[in-house]
């Protein structure tokens, strides 16, 4: 299975999010590698956010980059 890269761009609302997919790739070193790239070339004053994604298809990536997750509990100990 691939590795998508994702450029996320913020949209009217939490809930929905602009995505444009950017490249895909076999080996997880190149996709962190190209991911870091267009990190340090984005601008500061954009507020993009670059995700990484493992996936069986672009479908899948999209469909599980959409999806809301729960924010996790931080215990007292943990912070």
């Amino acid at each position: 299975m691939p590795y998508f890269v994702y450029r996320i761009a913020p949209g009217v609302s939490k809930i929905v999010k602009n995505l444009e997919a950017l490249e895909n790739f076999e080996k997880f070193k190149d996709a962190k590698n190209f991911t870091k790239e267009k990190r340090q070339q984005e601008n500061t004053e954009e507020s993009n956010t670059y995700k990484i994604i493992f996936a069986e298809n672009s479908l899948d990536a999209e469909e599980k980059l959409q999806e809301q997750r729960e924010e996790s509990i931080v215990r007292e100990w943990e912070k």
